[in-house]
């Protein structure tokens, strides 16, 4: 069955909404459809499921879900997130050149630098927090723009509706990673995005126990489009999957009230500690992007990264840990820490990543639902331990 959202509040439609119940046998929730094909009738008809790849019963409850929650005409699902932003990007040709944020993640530079490149679609980096900056850096060629907002892992925030106003004067598609907030904090098809990407391993999933990747669009030809490029590549996500993730994104709410509640607390101790230089969160009110932030999301998040002073030594820090773990990843329901260099964006060149400012001394906290005060005296005493 599938529900009709209007009039639910958000927090009921992580729940009730997309196909959330089995019209065959009623059951609550959508089964696990474990096959790779289907039985057909006779030939030459039009069967509704033929095989998995093309389509799956629970992979659609799940594309009809986040296609609700964003608000958009159709979803698709993946089998990681760097696989849902492949098939985007497979939406280009040869000869298009595509705008990047700036600090953007470094799974995302490398596949742009290291795959698509030898397709012929080219890239460049742009600030996108700066209005003026970032329209000069279009060309004729731009034919997309690629926003993570807040960005990874400076957090920096950029002006969805300025940029996407910006994109579609020069005729380019607006593509927004979501990642970081999820459609419960943030929906950048409502702000004029025309595609919005996930990485449905981390908040989406929320407990570090699948990969997998999402993607909503708001047009239906591109819709069209897309389908026929999933259905192509073949890079879809599994049923079991399927069915995990619909079963992550139902606690979405309560999961997202804790981990931004924690991160919130936890920045503004950050923030006012002697050994800490500097703390990149949005929510804070002295965060360059704060007021943009307030306009368009509903709180800063639950990333927190920040730098400690120069004289502190940050390779004592991280084995001083005993609560939070380093770790790949975010957005679990235990709270991750990395050194992004080394880690998450260790594809960018040093020289880049210095001149956007993810510095060795970078530190990137996936905030999670544990008690704060517990997080808290965890992180201090690993400061402690860098004098």
């Amino acid at each position: 069955m599938e529900s009709d959202m209007s009039g639910m509040r958000f927090s009921t439609a992580l729940i009730h909404g997309g196909v959330y119940e089995d019209g065959g046998t009623g059951a609550v929730n959508v089964p696990i459809y474990q096959t790779s094909t289907y039985a057909q009738e006779n030939i030459g008809g039009s069967p509704k499921w033929e095989y998995t790849r093309t389509g799956n019963p629970t992979r659609a409850a799940l594309e009809s879900l986040i296609a609700a929650l964003e608000e958009g005409s159709a979803g698709f699902a993946f089998a990681s997130g760097l696989a849902a932003e492949t098939a985007v990007l497979s939406l280009f040709a040869s000869g298009d050149h595509i705008l990047l944020s700036e600090n953007v993640y470094g799974g995302t530079f490398r596949l742009m630098d290291k795959v698509f490149r030898n397709f012929g679609i080219t890239f460049s980096l742009a600030d996108t927090t700066n209005p003026g900056a970032f329209e000069a850096a279009f060309t004729p060629a731009t034919k997309a723009i690629l926003i993570e907002s807040p960005a990874n892992p400076l957090l920096t925030v950029t002006d969805i509706a300025a940029a996407a106003d910006i994109a579609h004067r020069h005729g380019a598609t607006v593509i927004v990673d979501n990642t970081f907030m999820t459609p419960y904090l943030q929906r950048p098809l409502t702000l004029g995005a025309d595609i919005v990407l996930h990485s449905a391993t981390k908040y989406l999933g929320g407990h570090s126990d699948l990969v997998a990747g999402l993607v909503a669009v708001r047009d239906a030809s591109l819709a069209e489009r897309l389908a026929f490029i999933q259905n192509s590549t073949g890079g879809v996500l599994a049923p079991f999957d399927s069915f995990l993730l619909i079963r992550g994104i139902r606690t979405l709410a309560v999961r997202m009230d804790r981990h931004t509640r924690n991160a919130e607390k936890i920045a503004r101790h950050l923030a006012a500690h002697p050994a800490v230089k500097k703390v990149y969160y949005p929510g804070l009110e002295s965060a360059p992007g704060y007021e943009v932030q307030r306009r368009q999301a509903k709180n800063g998040g639950a990333m927190v990264s920040f730098e400690l002073a120069p004289e502190r030594d940050i390779r004592k820090f991280f084995p001083a840990l005993r609560v939070v773990t380093l770790a790949e990843s975010l957005g679990g329901v235990e709270s991750l820490v990395c050194h992004p260099a080394t880690m998450t964006h260790a594809a960018i060149p040093k020289e880049t990543r210095e001149a956007i400012g993810i510095t060795d001394g970078l530190i990137r906290l996936s905030v999670g639902i544990e008690d704060a005060d517990d997080l808290i005296a965890d992180l201090d005493a690993a400061i402690e331990k860098t004098a």
